[in-house]
This record gives C-alpha cells, structure tokens and sequence, in this order.
C-alpha cells in the first residue's frame, strides 16, 4: 500500500493507493493517528495535487556519510554522524526548492527516508521494524557554502530543503537493504547506487538514533546519500527514484 497526501482543490486529504493502481482510496484522518479507514470517496492520481506525505509534528533526523561509496572511508565512521531539518523545511513533489539568497552552492542529495509510526525509544535494531510506517523519497537540499564552522543548522533547514514523496510506501514484503537509487539533474543521471551500499541499515539507524533521542509519530529520518550529489542552479529539475518507492521530481528557483 501507498500512503497519498495531495489537496482535493481545497484541504489536504489522505489516500490509499494499491500497487500499479492510479486510483486513490480516501481516508478518514491522518493514518498516523487514527485507524485507516476508507472515507467513501475515489480519487484520480492524474487529477490531484500530491503532497508532502507527512509533515514532521516534530522533526527531520538527517544521517551524514552513510554510503561506503562516498569518499570517507568506512573505518573511519564509528557511528552515524546525525543532524536535524526543520520541520518548516518540508515540501511536497514538484514544489520548488528555492536557493537562498545568500548560498551560491546548493547541491541536492537523494536519499532513503523513514517515517516514525509510534513513539521509540531505546529501540533495537532486531524491533526497529515495529515503529516504522514506511519508507518514502528525500531530498537532503544543503547549502554547502553554510557549512563550516559551526552548527549546520543554517545550511540543512533553509526553507525548501526538505522535499518528501511523492508517498510512503508501506510494504512489508519490501527489503529497503536492497533498493536501487538513482536521481537525475535535468535528465541527466548523477546518482546511481543502492541501500545495500549503507554502512548503516535502516533498522540500526532507527534504533541508533532513538538511543539519542525520542522519536515521535510522524518523525522522519533521511538516511544518508550515495555520491553523485550535485550543485543545482535556478532552471534545474532533479529527480530522485528509489526502487519499489517511488520517484520525487522538484524544480529549483532562485528565492
């Protein structure tokens, strides 16, 4: 199953997609806080406006340097580096990623994401799998020209810098340790790897992260981009596909 979030001309709604199905099932509520259960009205695909699949009540955990193919070597990676994204940093597919005025060196990064179901706490791996809702498309936008010398806060949570979508997936047949993923900037690929390149699977970084902190309903974690990473300009569309996911698509302003 697919988990919608898309505007029906005047509030958003949420949606149940079958896989290979273009139709989408309403729903009462959020599914994150409320049984799923279908509202009586059908959707077409073609004919709504998709959403950010959730918005963060609380956060964006961001994973750093999580792919054995990016220049840091593995050994030198004890633990996940970790950092946080406003949760203001959202927006949904085909929104616009709007570069700040003051970065001239903005480069997008596709990544995995998970979406927290339940609260988590001192998870392990072994039951990491309980709290997850599914998985859905990042983009972990940074400005690069805002990250030295000191927090990267600034560099990470810019408005716009958050892309999630275009749905989440929520599938348990999925291995999510053996997805392809790949992005394209203006049709040209630039990524090109896979999850079973982490160093760090999806299960150990939910459990990792939640012996730091606690994760909370609707908390998403981006779990870290192969190379291939590029800097975007006003004009640029990148496109971000994760195998049995689903493919993100946001064009790129200048603010």
């Amino acid at each position: 199953m697919r988990i919608a979030r898309f505007s029906d001309g005047t509030n958003p709604v949420y949606g149940a997609l079958e896989e290979g199905s273009k139709r989408i099932v309403g729903l009462k509520g959020d599914p994150l806080f409320s049984p799923v259960e279908p509202s009586g009205q059908i959707y077409e695909l073609d004919e709504v406006r998709l959403l950010s699949p959730v918005i963060p009540r609380s956060k964006v955990v961001g994973i750093g340097n999580n792919y054995s193919d990016t220049p840091i070597p593995a050994d030198e990676r004890p633990e996940p580096p970790m950092f946080l994204k406003a949760n203001t940093s959202v927006i949904g597919p085909d929104d616009p990623i709007a570069i700040p005025a003051w970065s001239n060196d903005v480069a997008f990064e596709g990544e995995l994401a998970i979406v927290i179901k339940s609260l988590a706490k001192d998870v392990s791996a072994s039951d990491a799998s309980q709290v997850i809702l599914g998985y859905t498309v990042a983009n972990d936008v940074t400005a690069r020209d805002a990250m030295t010398g000191g927090p990267w806060a600034r560099g990470k949570s810019f408005d716009t810098s958050c892309p999630l979508g275009p749905w989440i997936t929520v599938d348990p047949t999925l291995d999510v340790t053996n997805l392809a993923i790949r992005s394209y900037l203006n049709g040209e690929k630039a990524q090109d790897s896979s999850t079973a390149h982490m160093i760090w699977n999806p299960f150990e970084l939910v459990s990792y992260v939640s012996h730091q902190m606690t994760l909370l309903p609707g908390d998403v974690i981006a779990t870290g981009a192969p190379a291939g990473a590029e800097i975007v300009h006003a004009g640029d569309r990148v496109e971000i596909e994760i195998e049995g996911i689903g493919r993100l698509t946001n064009p790129v302003v200048r603010a």
